[in-house]
């Protein structure tokens, strides 16, 4: 398995305008697997973090300098592989903490920047990292886990219900939680990138007052966008996402 098939499994068709999309806590690439071909112009990238799915054998991380160090290498080599045209990034909760330092990190390296950075349920970086009033994820049981999961939405009853079925997804789960809640946001320079960012109106885990937050961290241009429903809404309501990241990168599509 080459580099590029273990980030991005999903391969899209050509389009003017890559879109990496980075998925939630425990989640996996093919979240976003639905969205592939559905936005005209837009060939939509999965990233597989290690630890899940097709790379289910591999470590996953436990810090977020380690993965966006990984991460930023791969996603330049990709843009270059696709011909150098403009790209953007997407993270949706802990995939939006990571599409933020993604892009720092692409930066720092001089590669590139993307053309938007979209996140959705996730306040700005200082009001993000681990789930307050908790001990560790590390150090729950099975059944806490399973707790916390109903608590959060997202996960199937089914799944949170097998014993078996959850202990073979739980591993992730321990592992991005873990770099949640290693996360300490370093201040910088705002982006020099636009951004968009998604809030749900019912969220318990990024208001809409903390998600427009997000404005104090770009100097390129910033858009709020909201959404009835939880933490999953943009998730559940497809068309109406990609509504609004076709809006976002209407200049390049």
């Amino acid at each position: 398995m080459t580099d590029a098939e273990r980030w991005f499994p999903y391969r899209p068709d050509d389009a003017p305008v890559r879109l990496y999309c980075l998925p939630h806590a425990g989640g996996s690439a093919s979240a976003f697997r639905s969205w592939l071909g559905a936005v005209p112009g837009l060939a939509v990238c999965p990233v597989q973090p290690p630890g899940r799915e097709g790379r289910h054998r591999e470590q996953p991380y436990a810090h977020m300098r380690d993965l966006v160090r990984d991460l930023a290498p791969a996603v330049l080599a990709d843009v270059a592989g696709a011909g150098g045209g403009p790209y953007a990034v997407y993270g949706h909760s802990l995939g939006a903490m990571t599409a933020f330092e993604l892009v720092r990190e692409i930066d720092a390296l001089g590669g590139p920047r993307p053309v938007h950075l979209l996140v959705s349920g996730c306040g700005a970086p200082p009001l993000c990292g681990g789930l307050e009033g908790l001990r560790p994820i590390r150090d729950m049981s099975l059944e806490e886990i399973a707790g916390l999961l109903r608590r959060l939405g997202g996960t199937p009853e089914w799944l949170l219900a097998n014993q078996a079925l959850l202990a073979m997804v739980v591993t992730p789960f321990r592992a991005d939680f873990t770099v949640k809640e290693n996360y300490r946001y370093v201040p910088g320079d705002p982006l020099d990138v636009p951004v968009t960012a998604l809030a749900a109106t019912d969220d318990p885990r990024a208001s809409v007052a903390d998600t427009a937050a997000w404005e104090a961290h770009t100097r390129a241009g910033f858009t709020l966008r909201t959404l009835m429903g939880g933490h999953f809404a943009v998730l559940e309501q497809p068309d109406l996402t990609h509504k609004h990241i076709a809006a976002a990168l209407q200049p390049w599509l």
